[in-house]
């Protein structure tokens, strides 16, 4: 495993990261997820992420109990708010109440005293930011977290969470956004934004929801067991397997993973590690060996020849500005 500092803080955390969004909780049993993540650790993983939302609060408690009896020094420990918790009108949102509210539930399911990073899911535009973030420096000096960061936020939105972050002396140090060779929207803003205000991204879906492992083949029946069959993964890939020419594209990416020893899933993980702004890919698991092979991304150096083979192959294919709402 290879390590990175957290943008320009003195956090120290594992260029791969083990994260659990859909699977433990509820695509994955328990004993697979545990296996899981016993798997990152003999790995070399210190870093874990996760959400209060994810599996409705189960995610954060699978977590709990599978790092239970590790030495709490020895890892990185991040979830989230924002998102519904509960039926309630202040289950949800950046609001003081809430983020008060959900740190607690969230260390008392991770069974920690602290996480190492406490992250605004996503962006509330019906809570001033000035109440944001002024709880979130309340939640880090009582010691319930130690830094503080940010998932999909727009540019504008990091620059005045760092301003007032900085005002209220807490370290806003991380952006936790989507990015793959597919799905390249932070290249333009986000990561120029972040790099000026010492910011690293912990990306999500580097693999793009397993497209990039080239597992779904133009014309074929879906793979048993994946989460493009999966009721409760299906809604977050679905447009993705259904694009064939995306697909085949896909395929010709084999033989340049096969030219540097490289899996396709191996070859996406380590195409993102290639971007300086990025601190950690988070990759997921339903079953202990892809933890093992996916962690082989770790340290691998693409050189230029191979980046362009990757651009040239996917061409149209790969997003680079967000669609519109």
């Amino acid at each position: 495993m290879e390590f990175r500092h957290l943008g320009r803080s003195g956090l120290v955390i594992s260029e791969i990261a083990y994260g659990n969004w859909i699977t433990h909780g509820s695509q994955v049993e328990e004993d697979a997820a545990l296996a899981c993540v016993r798997a990152a650790l003999d790995a070399g993983i210190t870093t874990f992420d996760t959400a209060d939302v994810y599996a409705g609060t189960r995610a954060e408690a699978v977590m709990g109990r599978a790092l239970r009896g590790e030495r709490r020094e020895g890892l990185e420990v991040f979830t989230k708010v924002f998102f519904p918790t509960g039926p309630g009108h202040n289950d949800r949102g950046l609001s003081r109440k809430h983020i008060m509210e959900s740190i607690n539930g969230s260390l008392k399911r991770l069974q920690t005293d602290y996480v190492d990073l406490y992250q605004a899911h996503r962006y509330d535009y019906a809570t001033p930011l000035e109440e944001t973030m002024t709880a979130f420096a309340d939640v880090v000096r009582c010691g319930k977290a130690l830094y503080i960061g940010v998932s999909e936020w727009k540019p504008s939105e990091i620059r005045a969470a760092k301003k007032l972050a900085d005002e209220l002396k807490i370290q806003l140090i991380s952006s936790q956004p989507q990015y793959s060779m597919l799905w390249r929207v932070i290249e333009a803003e986000v990561v120029p934004t972040s790099e000026e205000l010492g910011l690293g991204q912990i990306v999500w879906s580097p693999i793009a929801q397993g497209i990039l492992t080239g597992k779904y083949l133009p014309g074929a029946t879906l793979p048993e067991g994946s989460r493009a069959t999966d009721e409760r993964g299906a809604s977050f890939i679905g447009d993705l397997v259904g694009n064939e020419g995306l697909l085949e594209a896909v395929q010709q990416l084999k033989p340049i993973a096969e030219s540097v020893d490289l899996s396709m899933a191996q070859l996406a993980v380590a195409w993102v590690l290639q971007n300086p702004n990025v601190s950690a890919a988070i990759i997921g698991a339903s079953r202990p060996e892809q933890v093992t092979e996916n962690v082989k991304a770790a340290g691998v150096k693409l050189s230029a020849d191979v980046l362009k083979k990757i651009d040239d192959v996917l061409g149209t294919h790969v997003v680079r500005e967000a669609p519109t709402e």
